[in-house]
């Protein structure tokens, strides 16, 4: 018996104890079935997976989460086991749970094996960032936790919210550049939003064109391809805007003073979470980026 082994046994005398479930089978983001027997005991990794759980009304059923979980504000009084790229198998397997829900991108890839070989159901949930993603993360965790009827009614509600927003955004004519900047601390050059980002997902929703198409991800980005981008909109998080120094330093950053968008004095900060975790409130990011890239919308 392996060490994940042992201590699957002290897990699986703590599961006993709590209130089944209901038991189903799950096809998760990396194709694997993923059967969970019960799902009174939940480890969410990944923030939109947390407001997802919250937004079904099982809150009562989470353990545990990890750093990128900070909606709603009750989740700052749960456990946290770490961020969720930098998992820890023990941590988690010390709570019990019978069921981790993460994110397409958790890791490291060993420890969820790690967790797995101790009999723990870890389901990778899709990420995609669009609409149809969001219906499909909430499809598959309301599928997990036994709550078809009413994952399918978040889900109609978010498709009569996301066409009403694609209906005010098709009436605008100008689509803003957006440069989309983030800070990770350290005093070092901001990354700039590539496509295939989050960023670049939820700029095109809301009506913009994201200022930096030729490459993939984010990268930090030169001064002279940030003067290049002649954003319009200059875009970041609330977390990278304090990281920079608020409004007037970002703007004072020689490169972005000769933008067109330091010469309005356009820029926007939204919470992080809300901007790009792509969860139940992405129509309601995407409706207040609309609303602060087309001006016109708002009156």
């Amino acid at each position: 018996m392996t060490m994940w082994r042992q201590v699957a046994v002290v897990a699986t005398l703590c599961l006993a104890l709590a209130a089944p479930a209901g038991a189903v089978s799950v096809i998760g983001a990396d194709g694997e079935r993923v059967e969970i027997a019960d799902s009174a005991r939940i480890v969410a990794v990944g923030g939109s997976l947390t407001e997802i759980v919250y937004a079904l009304g099982v809150q009562d059923r989470l353990v545990a989460v990890d750093t990128t979980s900070r909606y709603p504000e009750a989740t700052t009084a749960l456990p946290k086991v770490g961020y969720l790229r930098q998992l820890a198998a023990e941590p988690i397997l010390a709570l019990a749970p019978g069921l981790v829900l993460a994110e397409a991108d958790a890791g490291p890839p060993t420890v969820l094996g790690q967790l797995r070989e101790a009999g723990v159901p870890v389901l990778l949930v899709p990420g995609e960032n669009s609409p149809d993603g969001v219906y499909a993360k909430i499809e598959t965790v309301a599928a997990a936790l036994d709550l078809n009827p009413a994952g399918a009614a978040l889900i109609a509600d978010l498709r009569v919210a996301f066409a009403t927003i694609r209906a005010a955004v098709a009436r605008v004519k100008e689509r803003p550049r957006v440069l989309f900047l983030l800070s990770v601390g350290g005093g070092g050059a901001p990354m700039a939003a590539g496509a295939d980002t989050s960023a670049a997902s939820i700029i095109a929703l809301a009506g913009g064109i994201n200022a930096v198409a030729d490459y993939k991800g984010y990268k930090p980005i030169t001064p002279e391809a940030t003067v290049g981008a002649a954003p319009d909109v200059i875009l970041l998080t609330e977390r990278s805007l304090g990281l920079l120094g608020g409004e007037d330093a970002v703007l004072r950053i020689p490169e972005i003073a000769l933008t067109p968008a330091a010469e309005q004095r356009r820029l926007v900060a939204m919470d992080g979470l809300l901007l790009l975790g792509f969860g139940p409130r992405t129509a309601a990011a995407v409706g207040e980026l609309s609303r602060r890239l087309h001006p016109a919308m708002a009156n």
